[in-house]
């Protein structure tokens, strides 16, 4: 079939909006039609390479919509249904699957390969084959992806809503509650507060943090934040810093998340700095993949036994997270709806890009 979709064909282009040919779904494979897709940034460092990837590629990996065609031997998701896809596949009986770290899964391997997971592509243009970002290829209006990156939700989901829920939500929320392991009473630091960091913010809300300090040179993200659930919002580290030892009578923070744009290997002498004893910096956001020096004092880690801990989708496993994230968000607990700064059509892509890039976006939404 021929459908309209968003393909980076070189390092530092434009996306180009296109009409492209999608295969049928193979054995274990959906056709999904697409209700809306998030714009992540995580698509933006295919175009700067900080995510090394084959190009040409079919960005995007954050969506919802309805199952319309099944491949062979699949047996738990039907035409019809609705689902979430999850950029992390988990085939749920490797040795990471079986001890609930989903978010490792061994498929995990395949997600920056450009193929699908037979090692052959869905997307053809240009007498070309054309990779999908993360498994998925999200900026089209139909994709097909593997069973083991779709979550069933329950009918009647707002699938524009749920979208988000397939990345930006379950990274940020679970960088708080799973990674940092937020607890009633803490005191929580998120260094940078766009579609990732916002949601950091709201994790350590529900889990109960006493204090959350959002911290963001772009006075309108400092502003959101606050409706998100921020007690305290700072331009940079340092003046964050005075802050959280007023607030803790110098004991600082119990946690800091890195969720920056990018993660600099220099933002992780001052996140340490901002945590007390046994405190922990979660380094969320992705890091130049070509840096292989941070800054901090092994002194501190030693003495103050503070601790740096990655955060791969918010270490958040998808059947579960999904729907239980969806179940808070219906319970007005979470917010999704105010996540959505501004809608685009996918012709307008590259607008969305550069609104983000200019800090006008908590979260651009491509509505199909």
């Amino acid at each position: 079939m021929k459908t309209r979709a968003a393909v980076l064909w070189e390092l530092g282009g434009k996306w180009e909006v296109e009409e492209v040919e999608l295969d049928p779904p193979e054995s274990g494979e959906v056709l999904v039609k697409l209700t809306a897709s998030g714009l992540c940034h995580s698509d933006e460092h295919l175009v700067t390479g900080d995510l090394p990837f084959p190009l040409p590629v079919v960005g995007g990996h954050e969506g919802a919509g309805k199952v319309v065609e099944v491949g062979e031997g699949v047996t738990d998701i039907e035409v019809g249904d609705s689902v979430v896809l999850t950029f992390l596949p988990s085939c749920g009986h490797c040795s990471y699957c079986v001890r609930g770290m989903t978010n490792v899964c061994d498929l995990g391997a395949a997600l920056m390969m450009g193929p699908q997971l037979d090692g052959t592509h869905r997307f053809h243009a240009r007498g070309e084959d054309l990779g999908q970002m993360c498994l998925l290829g999200t900026f089209s209006e139909y994709t097909v992806v593997p069973t083991a990156s779709v979550v069933k939700v329950d009918d009647g989901t707002a699938l524009d809503k749920a979208a988000l829920v397939g990345c930006g939500i379950p990274t940020g929320y679970g960088s708080a509650v799973r990674t940092a392991e937020v607890k009633a009473g803490d005191t929580v630091v998120v260094l940078g507060v766009g579609g990732i960091g916002v949601n950091a913010v709201q994790g350590a809300r529900i889990a109960g943090a006493r204090y959350v300090i959002a911290v963001d040179p772009v006075a309108f993200k400092r502003e959101r934040a606050l409706e998100f659930g921020a007690t305290h919002v700072a331009e940079s580290a340092d003046a964050a810093w005075e802050l959280v030892s007023r607030l803790t009578r110098g004991q600082m923070a119990e946690a800091c998340i890195i969720a920056t744009d990018v993660a600099e290997g220099s933002y992780t002498a001052p996140a340490l700095a901002l945590v007390g004893k046994r405190g922990r910096v979660i380094i969320t956001a992705i890091g130049h993949p070509e840096e292989e020096t941070i800054t901090a004092s092994l002194l501190d880690i030693t003495l103050y036994e503070k601790q740096i801990r990655g955060a791969l989708y918010g270490s958040s496993n998808a059947q579960h997270d999904v729907p239980r994230l969806l179940e808070l968000y219906n319970a007005g607990l979470l917010k999704i709806d105010e996540l959505i700064t501004r809608e685009y059509r996918l012709e307008d892509i590259n607008q969305g890009y550069e609104d983000m890039r200019e800090g006008r976006n908590i979260r651009g939404l491509i509505r199909y």
